[in-house]
C-alpha cells in the first residue's frame, strides 16, 4: 500500500517517506522522534502487521504494530495538529451479519490481527486527532504478499488448487484503494476549508463481491485470456475444511455509501481492478505468472 500510495501524494504534495529500515514500529519513542522532526500536515500511516495467522503465536508484535503504534502516531498528530490517515480492515468485524457491514455496526473481532486493528481505531479515536481511518478488504497488488501473487505462485506448482468458496468479500487493488485515499485527501487538507465533520471512519472496497474460490476463478480467466496458458483445476471447498490458525468472517462486505456520499468516491468492480493489475503484471513480465503447459 505504502509503495503504490506514494506516487499518487507526491502529485499533491511534498513526500517524505519511511519504510520498515528506517522506522521500527514496534519501537514508540522511535516513532516520536520521526514524527517530530517532520512536522507534517499529514501523516499516512500505510504500514501493519498483516500476517493474519501468524499473528495468532506473535500477538505482542501484532499489538505493537497494529494497536499502539497508530497510539502513538495520533498523539504526534494531535500535538502538532495533522490529519492522520490510516488504515483498518473488514476483520475487526465477526462476519455474523448477513448484509454488508456499515461502519455504525459494533466490531467484534474473532482473531487476534482484527483485535489488534479495531485496538488501533479506538486507540486513534481517543487521542480526539484529526483522522480519517479507511477500512478496506482482500487487498492485493502486483508487488508484495497477497492472494493473488500467491495463487498465481502455487499455479506454477501445482495442476490442482482447493479454494475456500464460503467466504464472502471485496478483492480491493491497492492502486485503487491509494486513488481512492488521494481524491479524500484533495477535498479535506487544510487549504480547502473542509469541515472536520467528514473526518472518521469509512469503508473503502472495491464494488461488488465474490468469494475466495470466485476470485481465484476470475484470476486464472483473466491470465489464461492474456496468456493462452493452462489454469490449474480449482476445488471449492468451505473454510471447514481449510483448518488455519485464525477464524475469518464469513461475510467481509462492507456498505461504501457513507464514503461515496461525502466524497463522491465510487470505487470500481474488483474485477476491473483485478483486470488492471494483471495487466501491470504482464507488462512487467511477472515470474509468478502461470507458464503454458
Amino acid at each position: 500500500m505504502g509503495h503504490d500510495i506514494l506516487p499518487h501524494l507526491e502529485k499533491i504534495s511534498s513526500v517524505t517517506s519511511v519504510d520498515r529500515a528506517m522506522l521500527d514500529l514496534t519501537r514508540p519513542d522511535d516513532i516520536r522522534q520521526c514524527v517530530r522532526s517532520m512536522n507534517a500536515d499529514v501523516i499516512v500511516n500505510a504500514a501493519a502487521y498483516t500476517s493474519v495467522d501468524q499473528a495468532e503465536s506473535e500477538s505482542a508484535v501484532a499489538e505493537a504494530v497494529n494497536a499502539k503504534a497508530p497510539g502513538v502516531l495520533a498523539e504526534e498528530a494531535a500535538r502538532l495538529g495533522s490529519l492522520l490517515v490510516h488504515y483498518s480492515t473488514d476483520y475487526v468485524f465477526d462476519g455474523t451479519k448477513l448484509d454488508p457491514y456499515t461502519e455504525k455496526d459494533p466490531v467484534c473481532p474473532i482473531n487476534t490481527y482484527g483485535k489488534t486493528k479495531a485496538d488501533g481505531e479506538e486507540a486513534i479515536r481517543r487521542t480526539g486527532c484529526r483522522h480519517l481511518i479507511f477500512r478496506t478488504s482482500w487487498v492485493f497488488s502486483d508487488r508484495g504478499n497477497n492472494f493473488l501473487l500467491t495463487v498465481l505462485r502455487l499455479a506454477r506448482q501445482r495442476d490442482e488448487l482447493r479454494i475456500v468458496d464460503d467466504q464472502i468479500g471485496a478483492p480491493t487493488s491497492s492502486q485503487s484503494l491509494a486513488r481512492a485515499t488521494v481524491e479524500a485527501l484533495q477535498q479535506i487538507l487544510p487549504e480547502k476549508k473542509v469541515a472536520d465533520g467528514s473526518l472518521g471512519t469509512y469503508h473503502m472496497t472495491a464494488s461488488g463481491e465474490t468469494s475466495w474460490f470466485g476470485f481465484a476463478t476470475e484470476i486464472f480467466q483473466q491470465a489464461s485470456a492474456r496468456l493462452s496458458i493452462a489454469a490449474p483445476r480449482l476445488y471449492a471447498i468451505r473454510s471447514s475444511d481449510y483448518k488455519t490458525a485464525a477464524k475469518r468472517p464469513l461475510n467481509s462486505r462492507l456498505d461504501c455509501s457513507k464514503v461515496e456520499s461525502n466524497f463522491g468516491i465510487v470505487m470500481p468492480r474488483w474485477n476491473d481492478c483485478l483486470a488492471s493489475t494483471m495487466l501491470r503484471l504482464v507488462r512487467q513480465n511477472h515470474s509468478l505468472l502461470p507458464a503454458a503447459r
